[in-house]
């Protein structure tokens, strides 16, 4: 005879069951992220609000940024301020995670050597010696056809792959224009499902030179202001992306993008808006050129080599040429003429001679990002003092490393020499970093952003600038690296795979919407995964409202 269970227990079965799930034990830890540098009072106070209000709903720590990659750079203002922060928590039971150690936003490094930005080569980039100075020569011609928006039919822009939506959403405008006797505008495109308003020019280009695509905007009551993106796609890849700072109502206004053009031969140029919804948006005098020596790195990975353009014959660095120096390294004025190659008196060189120029620069990546060579042994140098000053300042049990969106790398010679695939040097970078922050804080615990050794997310090829495939980063950590995975539309591939893996995790849960609902997909996600240890509220826009409720959610 069959068995089959009687209604009642049937009910009381399942009851059990809804129980069960809503009634889980809370994740041990339960935190708060908080980027605050301790530069002012003000952060103080900030942290303070923020910690009661973690502590009075049931949360128990927090994950603080504190500009810890460069805790020798500061002032006593700064330590008397951590030490208040330190006494606050230690009140309310709130631990302090250390936020730290980041390649891929690498200010905390660049702030004691610009010159260890990841570079980017240039090969053979042709200059003309002209009265003691080299000078750019652009090999091939680059330029931007119909750039001033000048020639068009029925609103279409002549010479242009497409634009969104001529007559409907975009426009040739004769009466609103920066140069000449015309415009494109872009005009209410949230009518776009995407809210896209683009205009895109595929251009050919040189492999490994540098160029510079400028372009003259203005907008009025254009929302948001935040739609606005420049983009350059070498096929399928976005190897530079900038968003320029304009207001939603601004006179023209010149942007600017700088990129390398890494191995490809053709690259597609896009501006406009993405996500856009109201206003006006005007584009014109679009150009695009080769730039010479911006950004030049000089470091034992990125030599400069110069070479006689007809012979190949080498020039001798400090005899024939100055290796050029950028004396704003990294500065974010994208107009900027790049510094000239100087000929010192003396020299093999004459007016007239052609030279190929190869060497390595950084790059701004987006609205001011800025990656570290993981390759050089400076960067760890500089790593393991902030480690113990940590230690002598804090004392923390856990750490979070800094390690994501890592979006440039692999190409210097520092990296080529290791012969490693850069999920290699990922690893290896990761582990030297465990290493160096138990070596002044033994058996602390060290989690660790999962993106960037995760499949599902950005642990692959072709990844914006990165030269090299950060595949297999996963197989070369330590096996008690705990990973805070973040990408809320992947958690439940990800959390199985690190956890399958016997990797513990935590879950990073809201980026700022209107509700909690990305925080819930999480909780559930995190009661089904093995070895889960935590959740935090996790805002890139410092919005605090939904906190409270957040620890209500969590805690019971």
């Amino acid at each position: 005879m069959p068995f089959r269970l009687r209604p009642a227990v049937l009910v009381a079965a399942l009851a059990l069951l809804v129980s069960n799930a809503l009634f889980a034990a809370p994740l041990p830890w339960r935190w708060v992220y908080v980027s605050r540098n301790l530069t002012r009072d003000q952060d103080v106070t900030d942290i303070e609000a923020i910690v009661n209000t973690a502590a009075d709903h049931g949360l128990n720590g927090m994950v603080l940024t504190g500009a810890f990659d460069s805790l020798d750079l500061r002032d006593e203002a700064y330590f008397a301020r951590l030490e208040r922060v330190k006494a606050l928590c230690a009140k309310r039971k709130i631990e302090i995670i250390p936020i730290l150690f980041s390649a891929g936003y690498g200010g905390g490094i660049l702030s004691h050597n610009r010159n260890l930005a990841a570079g980017l080569p240039v090969t053979d980039a042709l200059f003309e010696v002209q009265g003691g100075e080299a000078h750019l020569v652009p090999d091939p011609p680059v330029a931007i056809a119909n750039g001033g928006f000048e020639t068009f039919a029925n609103n279409r822009m002549v010479s242009y792959q497409f634009h969104d939506e001529p007559g409907v959403l975009s426009f040739a405008d004769t009466q609103v224009f920066h140069g000449g006797a015309a415009s494109l505008r872009f005009e209410d495109v949230g009518r776009n499902q995407h809210g896209h308003g683009r205009v895109m020019q595929e251009v050919t280009v040189a492999p490994h030179r540098q160029y510079r695509l400028r372009v003259w905007m203005k907008t009025e009551s254009l929302d948001p202001a935040g739609s606005l993106n420049m983009q350059v796609y070498a096929g399928d890849r976005n190897i530079a992306h900038r968003r320029p700072p304009m207001k939603p109502t601004q006179d023209w206004t010149e942007c600017g993008l700088q990129f390398n053009s890494l191995d490809a031969e053709k690259v597609r140029l896009y501006l406009g808006m993405w996500g856009g919804k109201t206003g006006k948006l005007w584009v014109d005098d679009l150009s695009f050129e080769e730039i010479g020596p911006l950004n030049t790195l000089h470091r034992p990975g990125t030599p400069v080599t110069v070479t006689l353009a007809d012979t190949g014959a080498a020039c001798e660095a400090g005899k024939d040429y100055e290796p050029p120096v950028d004396p704003k390294l990294l500065n974010s004025d994208l107009s900027r003429e790049a510094p000239a190659i100087k000929i010192p008196a003396g020299s093999t060189l004459k007016d007239g001679d052609r030279i190929r120029v190869s060497y390595y620069h950084a790059v701004v990546i987006g609205d001011g990002q800025v990656s570290v060579c993981m390759s050089e042994p400076e960067v760890y140098d500089i790593w393991e003092t902030q480690s113990r000053l940590l230690r002598e300042h804090l004392a923390p049990t856990k750490f979070l490393l800094s390690m994501d969106e890592i979006r440039a790398g692999g190409s210097c010679v520092a990296c080529k020499a290791r012969n490693m695939t850069m999920g290699e040097i990922l690893g290896d970078c990761i582990t030297k970093q465990m290493a160096l922050l138990r070596k002044h804080n033994p058996d602390c615990q060290v989690l660790c952003w999962s993106d960037m050794l995760d499949p599902n997310h950005n642990a692959h090829g072709d990844y914006y600038m990165v030269d090299g495939d950060f595949t297999g980063s996963w197989e070369h950590i330590p096996q008690d690296l705990i990973l805070a995975c973040w990408y809320y539309d992947r958690r439940d591939q990800s959390l199985p795979f690190f956890s399958g893996r016997g990797h513990r995790t935590l879950g990073a849960a809201y980026y700022d919407g209107d509700d909690l609902t990305n925080c819930q997909g999480w909780l559930d996600s995190l009661n089904r995964t093995p070895n889960a240890l935590g959740i935090m509220y996790t805002t890139w826009r410092n919005k605090y409202d939904l906190l409270a409720p957040f620890g209500d959610l969590v805690s019971h």
